[in-house]
């Protein structure tokens, strides 16, 4: 007897210790979206789907950097957006009407999830587990993937199936039953889905970006915590690196600043590799590189957004790396600028992406032929050739479904323009690359700017790089070993 209770009291020890373990920390950061906006995300979906229909959601695949290591894991933006689930292995079904599992309870959705291994936790570190999952995220009916082979449902009998299409790159982990190739393939083979469902109208793979884009596409209170923090972050990184920045500096030493000063501020990731190009590198719209060794007296063209709790802000400025714009620099700028501020005007709830553009392109076309750079406004779009601007979020071209704005969105504005060395002109414009970026938040009547904290005038940007900085008396001792480099 007194055996048995002592293996009662060690197996409740370890179920709380177990759960405990996934509890938030205190050395943690506490600001994570709440298992109740998840909770309202699927509400929400649910009451966009049609009348008897399934959504699924699956985690991301799991990727090779080299050899037996993976890339750092980044969840499905829609999984972690409707369940705040940030590992691999995952699938989720929300039902449009609650269903019945053979004991009669009742379910509007189901999750399934990698189990708990004490083994592999040792190598890639803890997972949440079944029980982290119901009470940390809220989501009642959670099991292990590989519950799903077996657990009884029908999917054929759902008028609609909605989905994102299947990757083609799963792996199969032969040793790992209920993984995310098993997962989809299970899937697949209970909804009987052919290897061709994309003409077949119940498999409804454009449904769920329209409905998963009203979605997204209009930011929340809490959303907003986020972002504004991921974008204020951003600005920050620019305004300091403005103040640090030399011309003996290479684009990688000022892409490690940026990124220092988001890890400084708790932003686990980048939203996208971070662009950093120096004189005609900057013609390159997303030029990773970032191996120039000097910058020299070029304009230095840096486009680097923070992702915080997986929220991304997307923040450029270009600014001289002697510490003063030539004139020849400077006209290029103000073209951009003014560009950019007509296009500001515009920004509120019901105007269409397609006037907001005309407008900035307009202002850039009407200079570079004003300047004799292009001489027909069909000619100057080559030297501008992207459009004005995109949607931020949980991806940094965020999911939307509108072609107007509305209230609640967050979207950039980012002219630019590119004069690639060699072009047709005069040389004295050759290498010049300018693009100013920055976040709205769309209002029914105007908007916020986000990244007001980070200088746009061309006298502010001046002003701040003469601006001493933290970092001016961080030296490092010089490499003795190798050839040349940095």
């Amino acid at each position: 007897m007194k055996s048995s209770l002592l293996f009662v009291i060690f197996s409740y020890m370890c179920i709380s210790q177990s759960v405990l373990a996934q509890a938030p920390a205190p050395d943690l950061p506490q600001d994570f979206l709440s298992k109740e906006f998840h909770a309202g995300r699927r509400d929400s979906l649910r009451g966009r789907m049609p009348a008897n229909s399934v959504t699924a959601v699956f985690a991301f695949p799991t990727r090779t950097f080299s050899n037996d290591v993976e890339y750092v894991y980044h969840q499905n933006p829609d999984l972690y957006y409707f369940t705040g689930y940030k590992e691999p292995h995952g699938m989720l079904l929300i039902f449009k009407e609650p269903q019945k599992d053979s004991s009669n309870n009742t379910y509007k959705e189901l999750f399934f999830i990698q189990k708990r291994d004490a083994a592999a936790e040792q190598w890639t570190g803890r997972r949440i587990g079944i029980e982290g999952v119901k009470t940390i995220l809220g989501i009642d009916h959670t099991y292990n993937g590989e519950q799903f082979q077996d657990y009884n449902i029908d999917l054929t009998k759902f008028e609609q199936i909605l989905f994102e299409p299947f990757p083609a790159d799963v792996a199969d982990d032969r040793l790992a039953k209920g993984d995310l190739f098993d997962l989809m393939q299970q899937f697949r083979e209970k909804a009987k889905i052919p290897e061709d469902y994309s003409k077949d109208k119940r498999y409804a793979t454009g449904l769920y970006r329209q409905i998963t884009g009203s979605l997204r596409e209009v930011k929340t209170d809490e959303e907003m915590d986020l972002l504004r923090k991921a974008v204020e972050i951003s600005c920050i990184g620019q305004l300091e690196v403005m103040k640090a920045v030399r011309a003996d500096m290479s684009e990688t030493e000022i892409q490690g600043l940026h990124e220092y000063v988001h890890k400084k501020y708790g932003a686990e990731e980048i939203g996208y590799p971070s662009i950093v190009g120096a004189g005609n590198n900057g013609c390159v719209l997303h030029y990773v590189d970032n191996n120039k060794t000097r910058v020299g007296q070029q304009l230095i063209l840096m486009d680097v957004g923070a992702e915080y709790h997986g929220y991304t802000a997307d923040v450029t400025r270009t600014i001289p790396a002697n510490g003063k714009f030539s004139n020849e620099q400077k006209i290029i700028y103000n073209i951009v600028y003014q560009a950019q501020e007509e296009a500001f005007k515009k920004c509120k709830e019901g105007v269409s992406w397609q006037e907001l553009n005309k407008t900035a392109r307009d202002v850039v076309t009407e200079g570079l032929v004003k300047l004799g750079i292009a001489a027909t406004k069909e000619e100057a779009n080559k030297y501008y050739p992207h459009s004005l601007g995109h949607h931020i979020g949980l991806d940094v071209h965020d999911r939307n479904s509108s072609s107007k704005l509305k209230k609640g969105m967050v979207i950039t504005i980012e002219p630019g323009i590119y004069i690639p060395d060699n072009s047709p002109c005069d040389k004295k414009w050759w290498g010049i690359a300018v693009r100013i970026e920055d976040d709205l938040l769309i209002k029914e009547k105007d908007y916020e700017l986000l990244s007001s904290a980070a200088p746009r005038k061309v006298e502010d940007i001046e002003k701040a790089i003469a601006e001493k900085s933290a970092l001016d008396d961080f030296v490092l001792p010089k490499l003795k070993s190798g050839k040349k480099g940095f």
